[in-house]
C-alpha cells in the first residue's frame, strides 16, 4: 500500500519517502564536482602545457610523416592547420631538405614561377612545416615560456600591460611594415618576433591565472570547515 505522509510532517518540510531518496545523490554528486575542480585547480599548468605543447609540435610532425612514407597524414595536419595560418612557403620552414628557408625567388627557381600558395614541398627541397615562420617560433615559445612557468609560478608578478605592448610591438612594426611594401621581412626577424609575443602572453597570462586557481583551492579547502 502507497504510505500516505503525515500533514505534520509535510507541513514543517520534513523530507518523506521518495523526497529523501531524491536528495541522497546531492552529497556524492557535490563531493564528486568538488574533486573535479580541485584537480583542474591544482593541475590547470599541466594541462595547459601538454594541449599546447600537442598543438606547436604537430605542424613540425608534418614533414616528417611527408618525409617517411605518410603523405595522407601530412596533408590531414597541413589542411586543419590552414585554418589558422596563411602557409605561405616563402614564409615557412622546411625540413630533409637542403635548406631551412627559402625566399621566393629561390622557390621559384626550383619549383616553377607559379609556386602553389600551400605548397607543401618535395623529396628534392624538403618537406614544409605546416605553419609560418612567425606562428612556430610563438608556439614554441608558449611552450617554454608555460614549462619555464612551472619553476617560477608562485613568485613571478605578471607583466604590466605597457611592457606587453612592448614585447608585442616588434612584430606589429615587422608584420605591417612588410604589409605595406616597406620590406620584407626575414626569417629571423619573424622568429624573434613571434617568440617575444609567445613569451609575453604566457607573462601577462599565467601569473593571473595562477591566482585564481590558487583562490579556488583555498575556497575549496575551507568550504567544509564552515559547514
Amino acid at each position: 500500500m502507497t504510505q500516505i505522509p503525515d500533514r505534520a510532517s509535510v507541513s514543517q518540510g520534513q523530507p518523506t519517502g521518495k523526497l529523501r531518496e531524491g536528495h541522497d545523490w546531492t552529497p556524492r554528486l557535490t563531493s564528486v564536482l568538488n574533486r573535479l575542480i580541485r584537480a583542474l585547480a591544482q593541475h590547470w599548468l599541466l594541462m595547459f602545457n601538454t594541449a599546447i605543447a600537442a598543438y606547436a609540435l604537430l605542424p613540425v610532425v608534418s614533414p616528417v610523416l611527408m618525409a617517411t612514407g605518410h603523405p595522407g597524414l601530412g596533408r590531414l595536419i597541413h589542411t586543419l592547420y590552414g585554418l589558422t595560418c596563411h602557409q605561405l612557403p616563402e614564409r615557412s620552414f622546411f625540413l630533409f631538405g637542403p635548406r631551412l628557408a627559402y625566399t621566393l625567388q629561390q622557390l621559384q627557381r626550383l619549383v616553377g614561377p607559379e609556386v602553389p600558395v600551400r605548397y607543401l614541398g618535395d623529396a628534392i627541397i624538403g618537406y614544409k612545416v605546416v605553419v609560418c615562420e612567425r606562428d612556430i617560433a610563438t608556439y614554441l615559445a608558449f611552450l617554454s615560456a608555460g614549462l619555464a612557468f612551472a619553476l617560477v609560478r608562485r613568485r613571478l608578478q605578471p607583466l604590466p600591460v605597457r611592457a606587453f605592448l612592448l614585447f608585442c610591438l616588434p612584430m606589429a612594426v615587422d608584420g605591417l611594415g612588410q604589409l605595406v611594401g616597406m620590406w620584407e621581412s626575414t626569417w629571423w626577424s619573424r622568429v624573434a618576433t613571434g617568440a617575444l609575443f609567445g613569451i609575453a602572453c604566457v607573462w601577462l597570462a599565467y601569473p593571473y591565472i595562477e591566482s585564481a586557481m590558487r583562490e579556488v583551492c583555498i575556497t575549496l579547502e575551507a568550504g567544509p570547515r564552515h559547514q
